[in-house]
Order: C-alpha cells, then sequence, then structure tokens
C-alpha cells in the first residue's frame, strides 16, 4: 500500500506474555460464506492457509497482478499458500474507473476467477480513500451535492458489479489522522463526517451479504487514533449503521516500540460486536538486514497472528504481499526492506516459520 505507517515490533518480553495467555477462541465462520465457493482440499496439508484453515482463521495475502500474469513461480504460491486474497490496486477507484463513466473491470475480474478457481475468498479493497483517486475526480471543480452523488455512484457501481463475489469489503481506509482527529480528506472537507456512515449505507444497499469493514493502520496498539476509531464505530453502530468488522493494516517497523497490547485492543472492537481482521501485515526492515532484525521481524508477525487467534471475532489475517521479490516497501521506504515472509528466492524465512507454528498451535497440533 502506498504510505507511510510508524508501527512496531513486539519485544520478548511482550511475546512471552501472550504466549503465556494464548488460549485460542475460535474464529466465527461468517453467515453468508457459503454463497462463496468452499475451500479446496488442502493436498499440501501444512501451508498458512491450510493450518489457517484448521484454526479456524482465514489466510490471505494481497495479489500483484502484474506478478501473477508473468511469474508462474509466484502464481503457484498464491494459489496454494492462502485462502483468501485481496487485490493490492486493481480495484482501487483510479483503476476501475480511470475516466468517468468508463470502467475498467478486467483485471480485477481476473483476481475474482482466480480466486473461484483456487477455492479462496476475495477481500474487496477500496471503496472511499483518499488517495489513488482518478485525476477526473481529483482535479473537478464539484460542488457537495455533486460529490455526493459521485460517491454513492462508485459505491454502488463497483459493489454491484462484484455482488455475491467478494467476502469482506474494505468501505472506508484510513478516515483519521495519528492524533485521533479525522483525516482532512476531499470527502471531509466537502461531504463531512457523515460520509462514512453514507458510505457503509450505500455498500449494504448495493450487496447485503457481503461483510463491511472500516481500514486503518497504526490502530495496533491501544492509542488516539484505535480509540477515536473506537468511538466512532461504537456511535455508528448505535445509529445501526451496517458497520460490520474493524480492519487493522498491521503495517510495522522493527525500528519502533512494540504493539504488545494488541489483543486488548482488539477486544475492545470484539466487545461490540464487531468482527477484526489484521488485513496487510508486513515488517520492514532497515537494509541489510542483520539477524537481530529478522528475528525481530519474526516476533512482529508473531504478535499480530497471535493478537488475532486471541480475538474470538478475528475472521483473517492477510499480509501485504508474501514475497520480497514485489514488495511494495523499497519503493517508498528509502533503504528498507525484506518485509514479507517470503524472500525474492520464495524461501521461506523466520517470519513464516514463526507463523506457521502459532497456527499449528492454534489448531491443537502436536
Amino acid at each position: 500500500m502506498r504510505k507511510a505507517t510508524q508501527a512496531a515490533v513486539v519485544g520478548t518480553a511482550a511475546a512471552a506474555l501472550l504466549v503465556s495467555t494464548f488460549t485460542v477462541a475460535a474464529s466465527a465462520t461468517p453467515e453468508h460464506a457459503a454463497h462463496h465457493t468452499k475451500p479446496k482440499s488442502d493436498a499440501a496439508a501444512n501451508t498458512l492457509g491450510a493450518l489457517g484453515k484448521r484454526a479456524n482463521v482465514r489466510i490471505g495475502t494481497a495479489v500483484d497482478m502484474s506478478a501473477l500474469a508473468s511469474d508462474a513461480t509466484y502464481r503457484a504460491k498464491a494459489a496454494g499458500e492462502f485462502s483468501s486474497v485481496t487485490p493490492e490496486n486493481v480495484m482501487k477507484w483510479e483503476a476501475v474507473e480511470p475516466q468517468r463513466g468508463t470502467y475498467n473491470w478486467a483485471p480485477a475480474d481476473e483476481l475474482v476467477d482466480f480466486a473461484k478457481e483456487n477455492g479462496q475468498l476475495v477481500r474487496g479493497h477500496t471503496l472511499v480513500w483518499h488517495s489513488q483517486l482518478p485525476a477526473w475526480l481529483n482535479n473537478g471543480d464539484f460542488t457537495a451535492d455533486e460529490l455526493r452523488e459521485i460517491l454513492h455512484k462508485h459505491i454502488t457501481d463497483e459493489v454491484t458489479h462484484f455482488k455475491g463475489k467478494i467476502w469482506q469489503w474494505d468501505v472506508v481506509n484510513e478516515a483519521f489522522n495519528d492524533d485521533g482527529t479525522m483525516r482532512d480528506s476531499i470527502w471531509l472537507q466537502k461531504l463531512g463526517p457523515g460520509y462514512i456512515a453514507d458510505a457503509f449505507r450505500w455498500a449494504h444497499q448495493a450487496d447485503p451479504k457481503a461483510t463491511l469493514f472500516i481500514n486503518d493502520y497504526n490502530i495496533e496498539s491501544v492509542n488516539a487514533k484505535s480509540t477515536a476509531l473506537y468511538n466512532l464505530v461504537a456511535q455508528l453502530r448505535k445509529e445501526h449503521v451496517p458497520v460490520h468488522g474493524v480492519g487493522i493494516q498491521g503495517h510495522l517497523d522493527v525500528q519502533y516500540n512494540a504493539p504488545h497490547d494488541i489483543a486488548t485492543n482488539m477486544k475492545r472492537f470484539d466487545d461490540l460486536g464487531l468482527e477484526t481482521a489484521i488485513t496487510e501485515a508486513d515488517v520492514r526492515i532497515p537494509m541489510p538486514a542483520d539477524n537481530t532484525e529478522v528475528e525481530a521481524q519474526a516476533e512482529a508477525y508473531d504478535v499480530l497472528l497471535r493478537g488475532c487467534l486471541l480475538t474470538e471475532h478475528c475472521t483473517d489475517f492477510t499480509v501485504w504481499g508474501f514475497t520480497d521479490k514485489y514488495s511494495w516497501v523499497p519503493g517508498v521506504f528509502t533503504g528498507e526492506g525484506a518485509a514479507n515472509v517470503l524472500d525474492e528466492n520464495y524461501k521461506a524465512k523466520a517470519a513464516y516459520n514463526a507463523m506457521s507454528d502459532d497456527l499449528t498451535l492454534a489448531a491443537g497440533r502436536d
């Protein structure tokens, strides 16, 4: 994802605390999941997706469509290792409607077809965001009423196009600043804070069976931003706005402090009756990476996954890309990289092994 995030890696003491309290509650399978293709039998019983299935949590990946088309190894790993997929870019507004009124659904349709072929669910990403908007929208001089109708039409058109094919939608993405104030986006400026409730209502009208998430970064811990989001979704729930889940992105960096209270934080949302998910997990490292940083990265993935496994209604854990070969990180964070669970040659890293161990434990296997 194209954004700067400041997050964390867990310390040894925090990891030990989670290990000592690790009692897994089975994550509820979404009631509407039956209308999607069910997973195939897992020939490779020890993939992350297969282990997750036994632990009642979907393990997914964001997918780079160019890599999927051109790299056979990437395609095989994306198909065989994971039980859900998220488009990195091809469902974002600039991709699906580059010119006003002219839609390009083909790349996103390809991903949906790929998922169906491989028994995977699809997370839709994302309907309302301040970034990666088409130029005609960014540069247009629209009134508030015009912009509201444009947003309504966009959400309705996209959700309707994929109706019955999307498990979870990231409806609103990154609506808050780190201090807990609302992001001063085009949507807030022109439409006010009510755009969030409107977006969820419109998405639900277009596909009543899809699970609708609000998604953000730097909300792994209990902090000003996660508390502001908590207060918002609590209020929206009181108003019967169809917000079903909270997505915690999980873009972390070994240079920052640990989200050691992630399970406590996620339980707040769980107690509201919301689903939760880790939606974009990666852990970047200053390059070149040394052994200590590699182990710290493994601990970070471990703590994120354990936070999900310890939360009753955490349904899924998605890594934002699975191989360093196609990572977004080096292009955005100068001097940083190696953020994924497989290296550039598709070799499993310590982070992959940590996730595998956690899922094996959660499933009650030896």
